[in-house]
């Protein structure tokens, strides 16, 4: 008799000698052939797991070795990338004592980056993107390994600082190449299962390492001069490409064979992020809204002329954005969802809009922290929604092109942001500029909401992949 055909649970077992077994009677227990044997395996009460059941990956991103070794190696460049632009910018403050040098520190890194960042998308989907980023962090080790030696050479006034200025722009155009093949990297380290939670996790821990990196550096500093912080940035540069070798992409694809020149490819993938509503409304969403509403760039006027603070009520209002940033992808590292995901990041960006406008008409101190932590969280489920959304729509051999121009659509918001925050409190007045920018990242909500229905009605991400 087969047993498997009138008897389903019982098809795996068998008795130690390798005869079969009788099928029961009713209200007899299993039996052999032979009085001697039992059967091998679980008792037919018991459920044995299918084999895909069997494969599922852990619950947990952190579990998985190649994300631990990934965000490993990204934490030692973080570190170095934060300490040093802090050491950097008191540097060339003392130096100088000229607040334009500073902005001459931003646009030194900016411009090289803005300019090299397309490029560098369509090498990252042509070559090995692990062997870019090692070599991006390996010129970062260089430009630390040069500032510390200028850090002992340099003299007082704007030509001090000449040396220094000429290796930002070696450290921005370094970044360019970093930026995008990060975004590019992680999707070959983890499955496709566990992706969204790898990016809540990784973001979390970036701005983690972006309050803790600042807050180094300045101790640092203060112990140890420029020298100091710089050998240390060396360090951790150095450490992030040994660890990235330790990275084992198994999700990698062989690049396809490259075809036309490098601004037709770079043409190629501009037509895929405008053939993508998702993909489009995504990136645009993030430029408008940061670009319009952030008032990270107004905190030291609120902090002395509407709270009245001083720096330390600064140095606490700018933490509030990063505590509320690091609990949120906290919280979405150990319980990712993964349902009405398009109309959730619409309801983040709202909530972040509100709780900036909510900021700007505050005159209690707590209020107004309570609204930047609000307003930081809400910015880490847009991040972590918007970010998945970008990963999971695009193919694997287009993702550095649209990294690409994602990074240069954050990297412009983030500094023409800061620009257009500034001149209108000049023009307007602080309270109206940031009430204005509240006002706008509201408005930029509702239009996109009503532009890009794919992205509003989106409910897995998954579903971002088939959407055109």
């Amino acid at each position: 008799m087969d047993l498997s055909a009138t008897a389903p649970g019982l098809r795996r077992q068998q008795c130690q000698c390798g005869q079969p077994l009788r099928a029961p009677a009713p209200g007899q227990a299993l039996a052999s052939s032979s009085p001697l044997c039992r059967p091998l395996g679980p008792p037919s009460n018991v459920t044995i797991p299918s084999p895909a059941l069997a494969a599922k990956p852990s619950a947990s991103i952190y579990r998985h070795p190649g994300f631990l070794a990934f965000i490993s190696a990204r934490l030692m460049a973080v570190f170095a990338t934060q300490i040093q632009a802090v050491v950097v910018a008191w540097q060339v403050y003392d130096l100088t004592r000229d607040p334009l040098a500073l902005a001459y520190v931003g646009l030194a890194q900016f411009l090289p980056m803005l300019c090299l960042l397309l490029p560098a998308g369509d090498l990252i989907d042509r070559f090995n993107r692990k062997a870019i980023l090692a070599s991006s962090w390996a010129v970062g080790a260089v430009c630390s390994g040069a500032l510390w030696w200028l850090s002992g050479h340099t003299t007082a006034g704007a030509a001090g600082v000449a040396g220094v200025y000429a290796v930002l722009v070696l450290f921005g155009c370094s970044r360019a190449f970093s930026g995008p093949a990060l975004q590019s990297l992680l999707p070959q380290v983890v499955p496709r299962e566990q992706l969204a939670a790898a990016i809540a996790a990784n973001s979390m821990l970036m701005r983690a390492a972006s309050i803790g990196g600042p807050l180094l550096g300045g101790v640092l500093y203060a112990l140890g001069g420029g020298r100091l912080t710089y050998a240390l940035c060396f360090v951790g540069f150095a450490l992030g490409t040994v660890l990235l070798s330790r990275v084992v992409t198994l999700q990698a694809r062989n690049a396809a064979a490259a075809t036309g020149t490098m601004w037709e490819r770079f043409g190629a993938g501009i037509r895929f992020i405008r053939s993508r509503p998702i993909i489009l409304g995504t990136i645009s969403l993030d430029l408008f809204a940061v670009l319009l509403g952030g008032v990270v760039a107004l905190l030291p006027i609120y902090a002395s002329e509407v709270l009245h603070v001083g720096p330390a009520g600064l140095g606490a209002l700018r933490s509030a954005l990063a505590v509320g940033e690091v609990g949120a992808g906290l919280y979405l590292s150990m319980r990712p969802f993964n349902r009405k995901v398009g109309r959730t990041m619409f309801v983040a960006v709202a909530v972040f809009g509100l709780a900036n406008l909510l900021f700007a008409v505050s005159t209690w101190f707590w209020l107004s922290f309570a609204a930047l932590l609000v307003a930081g969280a809400a910015d880490m489920v847009s991040v972590y929604i918007r970010g998945a959304l970008v990963q999971f729509s695009t193919p694997d051999h287009m993702r550095g092109r649209v990294n690409a121009v994602n990074m240069l659509f954050i990297g412009s918001s983030n500094e023409l942001g800061e620009f257009r925050a500034g001149t209108s409190a000049a023009w307007l007045g602080v309270v109206p500029a940031a009430v204005l920018g509240g006002l706008c990242t509201l408005g930029v909500v509702g239009g996109w909401t009503l532009g890009f229905k794919q992205l509003r009605t989106v409910d897995r991400f998954e579903e971002a992949a088939n959407a055109h």
